[in-house]
């Protein structure tokens, strides 16, 4: 199983332990580069219209357990809508 597959798991199993660095690697892996990283908080952009963004921030290391839940949401949209399962 592949890293990202690890985090993904441990995002869904516990959202409010999750590294922000890690989030990061989950973010990259689906939605690309970020568009933003200079400050605390990095955007990136979805293929679907609506709110096409995932918007997270560091919190001292650590991701917000209320934007780890959004990125799963988002991840889900993509496999299921786009087939994107990586």
């Amino acid at each position: 199983m592949g890293k990202v597959a690890e985090i993904v798991l441990q995002m869904r199993s516990k959202p409010q332990n999750i590294r922000f660095a890690d989030l990061c690697m989950v973010c990259d892996y689906y939605f690309g580069p970020a568009r933003q990283k200079g400050s605390s908080h990095r955007i990136y952009k979805t293929p679907w219209q609506g709110d096409p963004r995932i918007n997270i921030q560091n919190d001292k290391g650590k991701a917000k357990a209320y934007q780890v839940k959004q990125v799963l949401k988002a991840i889900e949209i993509l496999e299921v809508t786009y087939g994107a399962k990586k």
